[in-house]
């Protein structure tokens, strides 16, 4: 504690002012010196222990500090005691114990963003492997009919890949905190045929038909881009879902508490064992046919969430899997 310029201060002037007293006490009489000089000891010794443990407690709370620097498991607590230094202590270890869970989820953030980038290069690969496998053999391939189909067979590869890189970087900026979601009021029906319109002509090709039931002036608040993303996203799934003749039901219910758009389709439905995680980033079911990347489902979601609303998938008491998307008026 004597490192301490300020310590080391109030002795050099305790030792003059101790010896000043003693001379004067002296001079009028011995006794008086030998009191003042019992006094100023026993005065010395009381600041001396009294220093001694506070200098104690700080080189604790140092440490402390030293160990949530150096990522150590162990923290000192300490005595819960009343006083100044007692609260500074109580606050710091609060500060080192946020620290630490600050520590521990950027350590499972880190883990996830690794294991999301390796879900990331595998879904690439598969496309990039089949694409390379079909150029590999147009190289040999002399018949003009075959050569277009395989031609149109990595077109199609080249076109998911590059929605599956769109939707990536949408899921990127959205983790990221970046998109600012537009809150305006959104006519649902002008919604839903823009969610509707990338899908007319291989609705048409499927012969897939599609019955919507919206109440006229039905609106909801939100973002009506990033809303007919994550619809589309559903209408994707419900597409792959029902196959060629298939049958997608749109209806929306628009109360005085909350409007609600429910999207029903005629394909087979949910495995049991999927049904809590199908909006899990990168899941694809325990049957999945390949076909799916299992991340459109976990967008969507994210959009709708992050514009306070909710949204839960299921199987339809008639068959066929069932969505529902509720924003709160």
């Amino acid at each position: 504690m004597f490192r301490n310029r300020e310590v080391r201060l109030f002795a050099v002037l305790f030792a003059l002012a101790t010896a000043a007293g003693a001379a004067a006490g002296f001079a009028i009489h011995p006794a008086a010196g030998t009191v003042i000089l019992i006094f100023a000891a026993a005065l010395g010794t009381v600041f001396f222990v009294f220093t001694r443990n506070r200098y104690r407690r700080l080189a604790q709370l140092a440490d402390q500090i030293d160990l949530v620097l150096h990522n150590e498991e162990r923290l000192f607590t300490g005595e819960a005691e009343e006083g100044e230094l007692s609260i500074l202590h109580s606050e710091i270890t609060k500060m080192t114990l946020r620290i630490r869970e600050q520590n521990e989820s950027l350590k499972k953030e880190k883990s996830r963003l690794a294991d999301s980038m390796a879900d990331i290069a595998h879904q690439l690969r598969t496309p990039l492997t089949s694409a390379n496998l079909i150029l590999t053999l147009l190289k040999d391939c002399t018949d003009e009919k075959e050569r277009k189909t395989l031609l149109r067979e990595t077109e199609e590869l080249f076109i998911q890949m590059e929605w599956l890189v769109a939707s990536l970087l949408k899921i990127s900026r959205l983790d990221a905190g970046i998109v600012v979601f537009h809150r305006e009021q959104v006519k649902v029906d002008r919604l839903i045929a823009s969610a509707l319109h990338p899908f007319l002509i291989p609705m048409e090709l499927h012969n897939v038909r599609v019955q919507i039931n919206v109440p006229e002036g039905a609106v909801m608040r939100g973002d009506q881009g990033w809303l007919s993303e994550a619809i589309r996203n559903i209408l994707k799934n419900c597409m792959e879902s029902v196959g060629d003749n298939g049958i997608i039901e749109i209806e929306c219910k628009d109360t005085l508490l909350y409007t609600e758009i429910t999207i029903h389709d005629s394909g087979p439905g949910f495995q049991k064992e999927d049904l809590s995680r199908l909006f899990e980033r990168f899941y694809r079911g325990k049957k999945d046919s390949g076909s799916g990347y299992g991340i459109g489902l976990a967008l969507c979601k994210m959009i709708i969430t992050g514009q306070g609303g909710t949204v839960a998938a299921g199987n339809h008491p008639l068959g066929g899997a069932v969505f529902s998307i509720r924003f709160p008026k």
